[in-house]
């Protein structure tokens, strides 16, 4: 698989996000459902603490990924929904110590609430193997 960021503009990089991605060669998908802050057992991991809350999620993503075959490198579009867009700026910090390198097109939306009471923060993403 080749992957090929598209990047029109150069102001992107300073955000940690890519617009696009061109895909090549790719023989599968895996599609992450909105993962949030709960543990193997079910558990809110950090209630309160936001970085607590978003290294959970990854966690969690890279679990999926791995069951399917793949990993944060076959990432190529994720979407967050945050209550409070304030912790945006974390998030893209957070994110970048798990996705190295390109980062995945991405979507940010501010959204009323989540699933549970509690909950700061919930991540999808695509990836192509």
């Amino acid at each position: 698989m080749q992957k090929t960021q598209l990047k029109p503009w150069g102001w992107q990089d300073q955000y940690g996000y890519s617009q696009g991605f061109r895909v090549d060669g790719g023989s599968a998908m895996v599609f992450v459902a909105g993962q949030i802050a709960l543990d193997g057992d079910g558990q809110l991991v950090g209630p309160g603490d936001f970085e607590a809350q978003c290294r959970q999620v990854f966690t969690n993503i890279r679990t999926v990924l791995e069951k399917g075959g793949a990993s944060f490198e076959n990432v190529v579009k994720v979407t967050v929904y945050l209550p409070d867009m304030r912790h945006l700026a974390d998030y893209a910090r957070i994110k970048g110590e798990f996705i190295d390198g390109l980062q995945p097109a991405s979507t940010a939306i501010e959204v009323k609430g989540l699933a549970f009471p509690g909950l700061m923060i919930e991540v999808e993403a695509i990836a192509v193997l």
